[in-house]
């Protein structure tokens, strides 16, 4: 399938710049890595507890560490289409977690990552882990611009298992019963079918050592690699080396491999003289699922987790590394989100953006940290299918009245089994997240002229985007990919 794109004027505007298409232009090897339901505070950088992580922790000490980066939403396929495209996903008609049922994905039209990086040069991109914008063909990553693929298609606990580890029947689990067994995909055929936990520990050490072989076999570059691991995301399973290795149970282990899986990339990069001339950026797709309890992780302080449109569910642990422009050791407290990755990249690399639209936008200068950048004053959080839950500027978040999941109240469960949650009720609110970071206190009495502000903002997303609470369609929403299925 081929991708329509008009970028006439961009493609005029580009000749104008003096370096477009130059020898000036760079080309940077891209290292993409993020987690899955890793949580604000699961990265020693980041204040975690019994689990050490000194891979991830050096990479923070040699690069910079975000302290307010969101993901596009709090919910697997929706973020991982922010991170490809750079748009909010319920611009591009995806929302929460695509299950092997589903007949739709990430339309072709869309530009991903690795289309972007072609554009640019001769790069090869792959991708090694979760996929999970769609498991049908025409959605897979070698027809979304990806050279290779090996991984999931979609999260590692859609299989026949229930979360005690029992095999799901219509009466005990129906939803998990009608599912097909899970398989490990390589390219667009079956490589393995994934049967039990054993499987599932192999799962950080494959990708790893396909991201290896990647970069050893490319290392004549430039090339685009991205690694999205399955795990944290229960069921949790890790390998022999590293069973019992932490503090904290399984769940330390898990991040610990994945620490492990970030230093086995990185040594690759310098064993093949790469390091100098490759970013290498880790993050997480969302945050915690708390109720599985000592099987999920940790949101640090902020309020709720996954599935939220609160800090605790948005805001992710960010490490950028890249020698000579990115300085070392420095935080960047400055918002930011996963959607700025593509138009950053298009920046880098000097080529146009799309026409169609994008939401996010270049953090380069963030990355630099030249003084007074602050190219992301804004942001929305979406959640559901397009419902408008919050919005911030600068430090002030405004949200709205909504139904949302919570994890107060319950009791979390233990040892892979989830606990219950709750639906609560929240009515508008404004937080000062520069003092309250955890959402507790609602200042919109003392801050009139904010909330009015941020309302009027709101009202022109809505215009853009829609709104399913106030019953807004928005103008500029896009259809998903579709295929018709018996």
């Amino acid at each position: 399938m081929y991708k329509k794109y008009l970028y006439s004027i961009a493609f005029i505007g580009l000749f104008s710049h003096p370096f477009a298409w130059s020898q000036e232009a760079e080309h940077p090897n891209i290292v993409l890595i993020y987690a899955d339901d890793l949580g604000y505070g699961d990265l020693g950088s980041y204040g975690a507890l019994d689990f050490e992580t000194p891979n991830l922790d050096r990479l923070a000490n040699e690069g910079m560490r975000f302290t307010n980066f969101e993901v596009a939403q709090a919910v697997c396929s929706a973020s991982r289409a922010g991170i490809m495209t750079g748009t909010y996903p319920n611009r591009i008609g995806l929302s929460g977690a695509l299950n092997p049922h589903a007949s739709i994905g990430l339309n072709p039209e869309e530009e991903t990552l690795a289309e972007l990086v072609k554009r640019a040069g001769d790069y090869k991109a792959a991708i090694f882990g979760k996929w999970h914008l769609g498991h049908l063909r025409p959605f897979l990553p070698l027809q979304q611009g990806f050279d290779e693929f090996v991984g999931l298609p979609y999260s590692n606990d859609m299989w026949k298992w229930t979360y005690d580890m029992h095999l799901a029947t219509p009466e005990t689990h129906a939803r998990k019963a009608s599912y097909p067994e899970l398989p490990l995909l390589e390219g667009n055929g079956t490589r393995a079918y994934i049967k039990d936990l054993e499987d599932q520990a192999n799962l950080t050490s494959l990708y790893t050592e396909e991201a290896t072989r990647f970069i050893r076999e490319n290392k004549s570059g430039p090339f685009l690699l991205v690694v999205p691991h399955s795990m944290p995301h229960v069921p949790l399973a890790v390998s022999e080396k590293f069973k019992g290795r932490s503090k904290q149970g399984l769940y330390g282990d898990v991040v610990m491999e994945i620490d492990w899986s970030v230093g086995e990339i990185v040594k690759a990069l310098d064993e093949n003289e790469l390091s100098e001339n490759t970013i290498v950026i880790f993050t997480s797709d969302n945050g915690p699922w708390l109720n599985f309890g000592d099987h999920a992780g940790s949101a640090g302080g902020l309020r709720e987790g996954k599935g939220t449109s609160f800090e605790g569910g948005q805001r992710v642990p960010c490490i950028v590394k890249w020698p000579g422009r990115v300085p070392e050791g420095t935080i960047n407290n400055k918002l930011a989100s996963t959607i700025d990755f593509f138009p950053t990249f298009a920046e880098i690399l000097q080529v146009p953006l799309p026409e169609r639209k994008i939401d996010g936008v270049s953090i380069l200068e963030l990355w630099e940290n030249k003084p007074g950048a602050n190219p992301r004053k804004t942001f929305n959080y979406y959640y559901q299918k397009n419902a408008l839950e919050a919005i911030r500027k600068d430090n002030w978040k405004l949200v709205f009245p909504h139904v949302h999941r919570t994890y107060r109240g319950v009791s979390p469960g233990k040892k892979g089994v989830n606990g219950p949650t709750r639906q609560a009720k929240i009515g508008m609110a404004l937080y000062d997240l520069r003092r309250d970071p955890g959402e507790r206190y609602d200042v919109q009495k003392e801050n009139p002229e904010i909330v009015a502000e941020l309302s009027a903002l709101a009202n022109k997303v809505r215009e853009d985007l829609g709104d399913d609470l106030l019953e807004i369609t928005g103008k500029n929403r896009r259809e998903p990919g579709r295929v018709k299925t018996n």
